[in-house]
């Protein structure tokens, strides 16, 4: 009987650790399909409904273009979107204006975004989080209520201009609003805390005494920072990047409060073509080619921090 009681508990105890295995695969198995999920749901779906709406010609209706398939459950398809945005100058210019646009504001995020992350990673950690707060402060108040702030700063009688004129430096109000200039001040200032933060998560791990052994073996400051600081801080350099770039490549509220009528990016037109012209499917195909010159910069940064990683590997 004991015998038959302690292979009866063995039995007893692996049916149990069976099922515990079981029940972490499945959770294994359910967190690695996860992200996939996540892709499909919010990205390749929307993509896909916009993709079929580019497809289509714009009627009068409701939703205002035709369906995949017609009255017979014939395919219903056409290209004259996309061949349109290849014939008109206005798209690509736009599209060309939007992505200097974006760089231009990434690469002067960079310049002050590094030595603001690098002083931040430098300091004590006490004062360490003061200064971070200070860059997430921001995120408190509303991004209009933010453009409007600069609207006020900018304007022709507005905080700067007035300055100026009482310091005797102009006589008559510079002209910065509904300009290039203002857009381009609005998309840095907004993107700023976006190159910070993930250069401050890299910077801060990297390890210090590194760059006083390449000091001790004769490398001077800028050879140290070169040679040692700034591979190490290239993945934030690369995060930084594509969280600066992607969204001021799209901005539409930027332009359309600082630029004025004259500043058209490619965010402006995609609203205009689909809120004031209610032509979904010329919209469409905007947006699937800001997503195409959006993704080459992706996949090409990508693949170059996992050669980087190979090789220092």
């Amino acid at each position: 009987m004991v015998i038959l009681a302690a292979a009866q508990r063995r039995d007893s105890d692996g049916l149990m650790a069976t099922t515990h295995n079981s029940k972490d695969e499945l959770w294994r198995r359910f967190a690695l399909a996860a992200p996939y999920l996540w892709l499909l749901v919010f990205f390749l779906a929307p993509f896909a409904i916009i993709l079929k709406i580019s497809l289509a010609d714009p009627v009068i209706a409701q939703p205002p273009f035709t369906p995949t398939f017609d009255a017979t459950g014939h395919l219903s398809i056409t290209a004259d979107n996309f061949r349109f945005l290849l014939t008109d100058k206005l798209y690509a210019i736009t599209y060309l204006r939007s992505v200097l646009m974006a760089a231009m504001a990434t690469v002067l995020c960079l310049s002050l975004g590094f030595p603001m992350a690098y002083g931040i990673a430098r300091t004590q950690p006490a004062t360490r989080g003061l200064l971070l707060l200070l860059i997430v402060l921001p995120f408190w108040i509303s991004f209009l209520l933010r453009v409007y702030a600069w609207m006020g700063l900018m304007n022709n009688y507005g905080v700067i201009n007035n300055f100026l004129m009482w310091a005797g430096l102009i006589e008559q109000p510079i002209q910065m609003m509904y300009t290039d200039f203002a857009v381009f001040i609005g998309l840095v200032y907004t993107y700023l805390p976006f190159m910070v933060l993930p250069l401050y998560a890299t910077l801060e791990r990297m390890d210090l005494d590194l760059v006083e052994a390449a000091q001790d073996l004769g490398a001077s400051r800028t050879r140290a920072f070169w040679d040692i600081t700034w591979p190490l801080a290239r993945p934030g350099v690369i995060a930084g990047c594509l969280l600066v770039f992607i969204p001021a490549m799209g901005e539409y509220v930027i332009p359309y409060l600082l630029g004025g009528p004259e500043s058209l990016l490619i965010g402006r037109v995609l609203f205009d073509e689909f809120f004031v012209n209610r032509d979904w499917p010329l919209a469409s195909a905007v947006a699937i080619v800001l997503l195409l010159l959006l993704v080459v910069p992706i996949v090409l940064l990508q693949r170059y921090q996992a050669s980087d990683q190979d090789s220092s590997a």
